[in-house]
């Protein structure tokens, strides 16, 4: 394969110190910007794609992040780069996890040790961060909804322009769409419209998953390089023109081979029925085919949307991602010899795992459940399930929204439909929880993974507003694990409600270490439980917070604050049993969640106040309500993200002496904390 030349092996690895040492080397070194890499010769781009591949394994090796999908994207940056005018050409990154050697190659090479970390570089494309990010994409499956609306504001103000600044009237538009995203329903939605549409915009669909047999090679780049330049553009002249100047036996070969390269076999004709001008499949890892085909396409004059199919390697390059089953797609600190990954020092098992379990266990009791997952196998851990169970098991790919209806069609027929996905990719769901499942009663079960902050993946992956988001639609069910014995509680407890659509929330991380049980109990619908009894203050805690609102409760007990710890379990229904003894029983009722303002503590507040309970003859009662600031927190680690946050232990207890009036900044207090 032509990928071969770009690969690093261990002997490589072990003779390159510059790996080891973090140097960049050669070429590279040279490169700060995308003007200097404009500057260089065609020839030197071979070598600098090789520096640019080195570079990046040892930068993820120390930071950790995306790795198969950036390894299979580096010749592709290097020729867009040295292609394109950015950032005047605008360049979309769809997903933006496929960003890093653009990262490097825009200004933040320097930088790029910070990745993933807080203060440091983001690990998707960030319009804040670089001019170089024309759009940030964290969720997948937008860059042509955004690259359309860029090609139409150019087209618009080049046409209300009379006269004076002409910038930016004739720049390129770039989508490069890939690593599953072309699966999402709302890259054909755009797809659709812009094919309508008279703007001309340049789709590069990155093929890094799908099973593409030959001609991938010389024969398909120099046809893709024919129908992509000047004297070619007429489509249903194209074959005619290119077999006719091929000797006879060839013509036949050729019109097969040209057919399959405009995509009638792979899927051209889609597109093109799309409206979209359809050149490739290409070799995403030679450069020699790249140039050619992008510069066409950059200098064609015609007004239709283009798509550039261009397959690449998800790991190419780095042989322990080339053979790991996942191509190394999400990775933590590694070795760069043998790519073995640091593991997790915590005995406790982490909550996804405690799910994966729970789920076979219940699976095996009932053949009528069965799971699905957004493109999400290894991140919902239902890889287990799907070994064990593949009838069973259903990978719809990146589509939330299908996901949810389709679980709805499985409950409509007394299936018992488990939808494994991140708190933050079901919000691309809503009107299908809404209108599909909630409406109708239909008893969809919701493991709802990455509950909270999740530390260096940010902005776009936390988890901060499904209790929100959720709890306001009638008809639902919520439950928010505390721990991973709980959290088995809660698996089982979802497996056998057949009423309404149910839902549990689940952080992502380790649990508390505590002792496993050999089986999980039903919980009762709407009913909390008090961990610890006190007298003077109240926490109610919903989800993973109780272990700090416990840490909390030691403290204030030392202060002589006597304080009771209760662990709601359910958002909806409430128990307002024992929201009133709460509030009966004690001066100050505090609630904590782990998700936006706007959740549980909205619902706590709204049952009090009508209620009656907080009404002036009950004025001697307080009560404060803590949840996530009302921001898009940074990357960091969940720690300092939690500590930013004022949902740690002291945080806890400040808030708390702060409502009682005590100076929480008291010399003896800090001594206590």
């Amino acid at each position: 394969m032509l990928y071969d030349n770009y690969k690093i092996t261990k002997e490589v690895a072990l003779e390159d110190n510059s790996l080891n040492k973090g140097k960049v080397i050669g070429l590279l070194q040279q490169i700060e910007f995308p003007t200097e890499l404009r500057g260089l010769d065609k020839s030197e781009l071979p070598a600098l794609a090789k520096e640019l591949r080195q570079e990046l394994i040892n930068i993820v090796s120390k930071t950790g992040g995306h790795l198969g999908a950036n390894l299979g994207v580096v010749e592709l940056s290097v020729a867009l780069h040295y292609v394109f005018n950015t950032p005047e050409d605008r360049l979309i990154w769809d997903v933006g996890h496929q960003s890093y050697p653009h990262k490097i190659l825009t200004g933040r090479k320097a930088d790029m040790h910070s990745l993933r970390q807080g203060g440091g570089i983001s690990g998707f494309t960030k319009r804040d961060e670089s001019i170089y990010d024309a759009f940030g994409a964290g969720h997948s499956s937008t860059s042509i909804s955004a690259g359309l609306g860029m090609a139409v504001a150019r087209d618009l103000k080049k046409k209300l322009n009379t006269g004076g600044n002409r910038k930016g009237e004739d720049r390129n538009i770039i989508c490069v769409i890939g690593d599953g995203a072309m699966s999402a329903g709302m890259a054909y939605e755009a797809m659709n419209n812009a094919g309508a549409m008279k703007n001309k915009l340049i789709a590069i669909l990155n093929d890094n998953d799908m099973s593409i047999s030959k001609p991938v090679g010389a024969m398909s780049a120099y046809l893709s390089k024919i129908i992509s330049s000047k004297p070619y553009r007429n489509m249903r002249e194209l074959g005619k023109k290119i077999t006719s100047k091929l000797p006879e036996p060839l013509k036949e070969t050729a019109r097969k081979a040209e057919e399959y390269a405009r995509g009638m076999v792979t899927g051209g004709t889609l597109f093109e029925e799309l409206g979209f001008y359809y050149i490739g499949p290409i070799d995403g890892h030679n450069l020699e085919h790249l140039i050619p085909i992008l510069e066409n396409v950059r200098d064609t004059e015609q007004d239709t949307p283009i798509l550039l199919h261009v397959v690449t390697k998800k790991g190419c390059g780095y042989e322990p991602a080339e053979l790991a089953n996942d191509k190394m797609h999400g990775v933590s600190c590694f070795d760069i010899t043998t790519g073995i990954q640091e593991k997790n020092k915590s005995k406790a098992p982490s909550y996804t795992k405690v799910f994966s379990s729970s789920l076979l266990d219940a699976a095996e009791k009932d053949k009528n459940i069965v799971a699905i997952t957004a493109a999400m196998p290894h991140g919902t851990g239902l890889e287990e399930f799907r070994v064990k169970y593949p009838d069973r098991y259903f990978d719809v790919g990146i589509a939330e929204q299908h996901a949810v209806t389709f679980a709805a069609g499985l409950a409509a027929e007394g299936m018992k439909p488990f939808v494994a996905i991140y708190s933050t990719f079901l919000q691309r769901a809503y009107d299908q929880i809404i209108h599909d499942v909630a409406l109708q009663k239909l008893p969809v079960r919701f493991a709802i993974d990455r509950a909270g902050l999740v530390g260096a993946d940010g902005q776009t992956h936390a988890g901060a507003f499904d209790i929100a988001y959720l709890g306001c639609i009638p008809n639902m069910v919520l439950m928010a694990a505390a721990n991973e014995v709980e959290l088995m509680h809660m698996v089982k407890t979802a497996a056998e409600y057949d009423d309404l659509p149910i839902v549990f929330r689940y952080p992502r991380g380790v649990g508390w270490g505590i002792d496993m049980l050999d089986s999980a109990k039903s919980l009762e619908i709407g009913k909390g439980r008090i961990v610890k009894e006190g007298s003077k203050v109240a926490i109610l805690s919903y989800g993973a917070r109780l272990q700090e609102a416990l840490k909390a409760s030691e403290i204030l007990d030392k202060m002589g604050i006597s304080t009771t710890v209760a662990d709601a379990r359910f958002a909806k229904p409430l128990d307002v049993e024992l929201i009133n003894e709460l509030v009966n029983n004690h001066q100050l009722v505090v609630t904590i969640e782990e998700g936006s303002v706007g959740g549980f503590g909205s619902l706590v507040l709204n049952e009090l106040v009508n209620s009656g309970k907080l009404d002036a003859v009950n004025g001697n009662m307080q009560i404060r309500t803590m949840a996530l600031p009302d921001i898009f927190q940074s990357q960091n680690t969940q720690e300092k993200q939690y500590e930013e946050a004022g949902l740690n232990a002291l945080s806890i207890v400040d808030n708390i002496c702060s409502a009682l009036g005590i100076n929480s900044n008291d010399t003896s207090l800090s001594i206590v904390k």
